[in-house]
């Protein structure tokens, strides 16, 4: 478990999952598990992976950006990636299959935002597995690192099975009990007696 503030060094959390903390006060992100796709000194942006997406299917989504075929070869689960630019899909994946203009987080993960990608997993290939994440969770300079500080977040390294095939409604609590935490006995407060 990392427990310490960002020290300059990029990377940092970058292909971690973030676990908020019990008392988190942004109800955005209560009981939110984010996976880091990058973490630098001037920034972070990580998609929330235990939120479904409510209303749109993952063949309505194709329907909409004209993607052949529908019904697909396959599918792929639909997130809530996040506040911030809710309108733009992202999808996170093993890395298998990359593109030019994916960003490969780590030897495990990339995150691919253009429409070759649902055409290619449309179409019975690209990734192994993957979802799809409509907007993001996005920090700016600093900005996380002192949510950290006040302990609104845990992090945890990310395992693709917990990432892709996890059980959305429990996720959180397994994130904890990874990191052999009891969510009920955590308190909000830190360092103070």
């Amino acid at each position: 478990m990392t427990s310490g503030v960002h020290d300059g060094g990029e990377g940092y959390l970058t292909g971690q999952l973030l676990v908020a903390m019990p008392a988190m006060r942004d109800p955005r992100f209560a009981q939110a598990v984010v996976f880091m796709c990058a973490h630098t000194s001037e920034s972070a942006m990580g998609i929330v992976i235990n939120r479904p997406l409510e209303g749109l299917s993952f063949d309505d989504l194709l329907t909409q950006l004209k993607v052949e075929p529908v019904p697909p070869a396959r599918r792929i689960r639909m997130h809530a990636g996040g506040p911030v630019e809710t309108g733009k899909g992202f999808v996170l994946h093993t890395t298998d299959w990359v593109q030019e203009t994916s960003l490969q987080v780590d030897a495990q993960f990339a995150l691919t935002s253009s429409i070759e990608v649902l055409k290619a997993i449309a179409r019975g290939d690209g990734p192994r597995r993957g979802i799809l994440a409509l907007g993001y969770a996005g920090w700016g300079p600093g900005q996380l690192d002192e949510e950290i500080l006040q302990n609104a977040w845990l992090s945890v390294p990310a395992a693709e099975e917990f990432v892709f095939g996890g059980d959305l409604g429990a996720m959180w609590r397994g994130a904890l009990s990874a990191l052999k935490v009891d969510p009920l006995l955590l308190s909000g407060a830190a360092g103070r007696a």
